[in-house]
């Protein structure tokens, strides 16, 4: 079993920027990938980032390229994502995710990310 618990959400104004932070703990070392996704009321889940467990091959949504990075601390069990210019169409509740060696998926709790003008 994999944990996931996110940090860093809350509001900021148009054009700034926020980090998330996601900590791993359980069975850490069976997580092959992880990554962000969001979800805006009334719409899917879209997949934001990912990351391979080397950290070496990452992807990014065409709507954040230039503007997220994806970035992830194995000795630390954590998975970050560096908002920048963040705009209204990007509040969302973000979720921290890990899919497993063996094909599970984790998710966690969410944090709220809310942009003002």
């Amino acid at each position: 079993q994999v944990q996931l618990v996110e940090s860093g959400g809350g509001s900021v104004q148009t054009g700034g920027s926020m980090r998330l932070s996601c900590l791993a703990s359980g069975t850490v070392d069976s997580i092959k990938i992880m990554g962000w996704s969001r979800q805006a009321p009334g719409n899917q889940r879209e997949l934001v980032a990912t990351i391979s467990r080397t950290g070496l091959s990452t992807q990014l949504a065409d709507s954040v390229k230039g503007r997220f990075t994806i970035s992830r601390d194995n000795a630390k069990n954590t998975v970050d994502l560096q908002m920048n210019n963040l705009n209204h169409l990007d509040v969302a509740i973000y979720s921290c995710y890990a899919e497993t060696w063996s094909g599970d998926f984790y998710w966690g709790q969410g944090t709220q990310v809310t942009v003002s003008s």
